[in-house]
């Protein structure tokens, strides 16, 4: 597990429960340390007590990834490069990768699956993502959640699938990789756009039609990237945009309210103490369609807002005129 946030504290939790063996990199050392006084990660889902016969914190990166058959990717997207720069380009070859990112990498504009095989040259079939509206402290408190599971591999997307199926966790393969792993991408850049709309005193009249609209958005620009049959209405795709654009819990929502109420980027930023992943999808999603072309009234909107500085309320004036 490389990642120390909410999101890679919850898929260590339900790894562990089920038996597996976790070698949990973290880059703060006082994290790791306070980690293996306490069994709880000191920033995120703090209740969440983890055993450590079963869970080993490190900030060895090489160590980690060496004992590993699998790689589970959870550090934020912006991070991904970075991060995985400081391994050898082999140090890969036998492993299994899934992203549990819902994100892009900011400035290549290439899913983190592309990045991780064109990085270490690696098949597809070796690769896969999580996917779901499944939020991390849900799992905490081990609410009822659903995950998928995308790979061209079925057969790898069924054993990661086993890895987390528990009393509380269904997840379930898929093949779509591309399609779940882009929409996953957008989901955030809809409710950003919501947060936005809510933080400027619009109801829930208006986040329904954004949100009836986001998914013919998506639909229009998973098709010109990737035209194959998928069913958009799977809560792999639906379900996740659904949770994120609504759910207190979603900090894409959350930092697009800030904007929304007047909040800069920057000190949105400062204040969450987390990274909304929507913030950087919107500029790489956007700067991909100059190409398609397709039609992205939502995703130019929260370009304009966050990148441009166009007042919210402005840009939210004019995207009324182009939903239906």
């Amino acid at each position: 597990m490389l990642g120390g946030g909410s999101w890679a504290t919850a898929l260590t939790k339900i790894l562990s429960e089920n038996g597996a063996r976790v070698g949990w990199w973290m880059r703060s050392k006082d994290d790791v340390q306070h980690l293996l006084r306490t069994r709880h990660n000191p920033r995120y889902l703090s209740s969440v007590a983890l055993d450590l016969a079963r869970v080993h914190p490190t900030t060895d990166l090489e160590d980690a990834v060496q004992e590993a058959d699998w790689l589970v990717l959870a550090v934020p997207a912006a991070f991904v490069q970075s991060t995985l720069d400081k391994l050898d380009r082999d140090s890969l070859k036998h492993k299994r990768v899934i992203s549990a990112i819902k994100g892009m990498i900011p400035g290549k504009n290439v899913l983190v699956t592309d990045y991780v095989a064109e990085r270490f040259r690696l098949p597809h079939t070796r690769l896969g993502v999580v996917a779901g509206p499944c939020h991390a402290e849900e799992v905490a408190l081990e609410k009822q959640s659903y995950l998928t599971i995308g790979s061209p591999d079925a057969e790898l997307a069924e054993e990661f699938s086993c890895l987390l199926r528990n009393r509380y966790v269904k997840a379930n393969p898929a093949q779509d990789l591309d399609g779940i792993e882009y929409c996953a991408v957008m989901k955030n850049i809809i409710a950003l756009t919501c947060g936005i709309a809510h933080g400027l005193g619009y109801g829930d009249n208006f986040q329904a039609v954004l949100v009836s609209n986001a998914v013919q958005e998506m639909r229009r620009f998973v098709h010109a990237l990737n035209p194959q049959p998928r069913d958009l209405s799977a809560s792999a795709y639906l379900g996740d945009l659904l949770v994120t654009a609504y759910s207190q819990f979603s900090r894409n929502r959350t930092f697009g309210n800030m904007i929304g109420r007047g909040y800069s980027v920057k000190s949105a930023q400062m204040e969450m103490n987390m990274v909304a992943e929507g913030y950087y999808a919107v500029k790489s999603i956007y700067e991909l369609n100059k190409k398609l072309q397709v039609p992205m009234p939502i995703t130019s909107a929260a370009y304009h807002v966050l990148y441009e500085k166009i007042s919210p309320a402005v840009e939210i004036e004019l995207l009324k005129e182009r939903l239906r």
